[in-house]
């Protein structure tokens, strides 16, 4: 069986057509080729049975929006057997940390763009022995409380919970984009220009080595795939 996609969002203006959909870009991430993608606003989500794991994207909602598509990916979130491995990313982060009984708030802080640098507070199996990471992000929203069955793997000062992995449930989150390639992280904050504060040093930042495929094998490793090729 697959992994499948649960699409809840899409590049801004013309950036998917530049760079493809959030769909492409993991494919990409993990060299697997196309994947099952699911519009999760649209419906209807997929047995969970269905496919050997699951990712959950990015998006430009908020996961306190009431909006039903939320609700209903949370409800699906929580009826998953413990043994199907979960990913999530960004609001994927965020819906998981919810549905489990986290809480998210958009931070007083503001946002987090550009690359950001991680320490590895908590290691796991796929994991190897980095003891920081940078990775590309773009987020005003975090998690303030994680769920009490969570451990922390990935945190910075800005963002105290950047990576989680649940005891008990093959589930493991990240609010960063592993998934970014530096150009399309760039053209992401360009096309957010006149919101955020000091976006040049943001794009700047982005220049940098970063961590993405470091990040990659760790989820292809935790998904049961192959390791894709570490490139920056």
């Amino acid at each position: 069986m697959s992994i499948a996609i649960l699409e809840t969002g899409t590049p801004p203006g013309e950036l998917a057509a530049q760079f493809g959909s959030y769909p492409d870009m993991f494919a990409d991430m993990l060299g697997t080729g196309k994947l099952p993608t699911y519009d999760v606003a649209s419906g209807p989500l997929p047995d969970h049975g269905a496919h050997r794991g699951y990712i959950v994207t990015g998006s430009p909602a908020g996961v306190y929006d009431g909006l039903p598509w939320i609700a209903a990916l949370k409800e699906w979130l929580r009826a998953a057997p413990a043994r199907t491995p979960l990913v999530g990313i960004c609001f994927g982060h965020q819906a998981m940390a919810e549905a489990f009984g986290g809480r998210v708030e958009k931070s007083a802080k503001g946002w987090g763009i550009g690359l950001q640098e991680y320490a590895v507070v908590g290691r796991r199996p796929w994991m190897d022995e980095a003891l920081s990471v940078a990775i590309p992000a773009s987020h005003q929203d975090q998690v303030v409380a994680p769920p009490a069955d969570t451990d922390i793997i990935l945190a910075s000062e800005f963002t105290p919970y950047a990576g989680l992995a649940w005891r008990g449930r093959a589930a493991i989150s990240f609010q960063c984009h592993p998934e970014f390639s530096p150009a399309y992280a760039k053209a992401l904050i360009e096309a957010r220009r006149e919101r955020l504060p000091d976006p040049d040093a943001a794009i700047a930042s982005l220049n940098g080595y970063n961590d993405n495929g470091r990040v990659a094998g760790w989820i292809a490793r935790f998904l049961g795939l192959a390791s894709p090729q570490a490139s920056s």
